[in-house]
């Protein structure tokens, strides 16, 4: 019954890592797929959590589609899903054809990357035009090979003076797409299984349960500094997951 026959040590791991990430995103809105792959890079192979999180995420996801309709920028959805289409495959085709260390190695490059630039607070003076909103999309796709196809567009969209609802609106009408054109691409790969149906479905009520107890926001701290906390746990945990793929 133990997903991906993990030890004790393991699985009690990635279970609090779990919680963690999904507290993480109720409060903040982001980090969950990057804090759960780059925790699950420390303990075992980190491709077999990148379907299992994209599940996780779709049925987070589909929780905020209520009364989002009118903020959706659906120009930028398809040039991003257009940029995504060609991205990920090619993501896919690199990230199988290496050594499980160093995909694990390049997936905590990227991350550690990723946290540099949302640190850093990169901003553009004006929203970007729809070739930059395609070359963002390919970015994303290549992302997503291991999951994280998010952090790429949630960092260029939080650098363009775009309104928050229509921020939070486009992102969610976004990911989903992301995910059914993943979904096929990952069985095609082999990281679909059956051992992936179980996982997702014995681990949803702690993500749906952390998701929902981090936005109640149960703490105090004041959500930007929680953000930035957020970013330094998943850099940590990348550098980790760095260090172990070159021991």
């Amino acid at each position: 019954m133990i997903p991906f026959a993990l030890g004790t040590s393991a699985l009690t791991w990635m279970v609090a890592a779990i919680l963690i990430a999904g507290f993480v995103r109720g409060y903040s809105g982001f980090g969950f797929s990057a804090l759960t792959i780059a925790a699950s890079g420390l303990v075992m192979n980190p491709l077999h959590f990148v379907a299992v999180v994209v599940i996780w995420e779709a049925v987070m996801t589909l929780q905020a589609w209520r009364n989002i309709g009118p903020d959706i920028d659906w120009g930028r959805v398809g040039w991003l899903v257009a940029g995504a289409v060609i991205g990920l495959p090619i993501g896919l085709w690199a990230l199988n054809a290496i050594s499980e260390d160093a995909a694990r190695a390049a997936i905590s490059a990227y991350v550690l990357a990723m946290c540099g630039v949302l640190l850093a607070g990169w901003r553009m003076r004006a929203e970007a035009r729809p070739p930059v909103t395609f070359g963002a999309g390919i970015a994303s796709g290549l992302a997503n090979a291991p999951g994280m196809g998010g952090l790429p567009v949630a960092a260029f969209f939080a650098a363009q003076p775009i309104r928050p609802a229509v921020f939070r609106a486009t992102l969610v009408a976004y990911f989903p797409l992301l995910d059914l054109y993943s979904a096929p691409l990952y069985w095609w790969h082999g990281m679909v299984t059956w051992e992936t149906i179980r996982t997702s479905l014995l681990g949803l009520p702690l993500v749906l349960a952390a998701n929902w107890a981090g936005s109640r926001h149960f703490l105090r701290t004041d959500p930007q500094d929680f953000r930035r906390f957020a970013i330094l746990l998943l850099a940590g945990l990348a550098l980790l997951g760095l260090v172990k793929s070159v021991l």
